[in-house]
């Protein structure tokens, strides 16, 4: 087994948790949208759609992770360093937007203090 088919497992098994952590936390979004909707709780899509949007943008980070890995690892062309510089464009684009969806405010935006607002 040569270095190269090594890296290539290493990045498969982190594409497949990022994947992972994407479907289970779709899956634990509903399941407690679905309870707090029979409890009758207030804003449950707000609270399904934050949870959602946390489970995706863990699983994006482990698929831009991935996707370094197995670029910069091997031999790195023009052609593979030119698509994931796209990929990444592409899934940090994603997700400075659901950080904006799910906390109201810019990745690179300071929080309000807790005794303010």
């Amino acid at each position: 087994m040569t270095f190269d088919d090594i890296i290539g497992r290493v990045g498969l098994v982190i594409d497949a948790l990022g994947v992972a952590a994407i479907v289970l936390g779709a899956a634990f979004a509903s399941v407690a949208a679905a309870s707090r909707l029979t409890r009758r709780e207030p804003d449950v899509y707000v609270q399904f759609r934050r949870s959602l949007g946390r489970s995706i943008l863990l699983g994006l980070e482990l698929l831009v992770a991935a996707d370094i890995i197995r670029t910069v690892a091997t031999t790195p062309t023009l052609a593979s360093v030119t698509v994931l510089a796209a990929i990444i464009l592409i899934r940090t684009f994603l997700s400075w937007s659901l950080e904006l969806e799910i906390s109201g405010r810019w990745p690179w935006q300071k929080r309000a203090p807790a005794n303010e607002g």
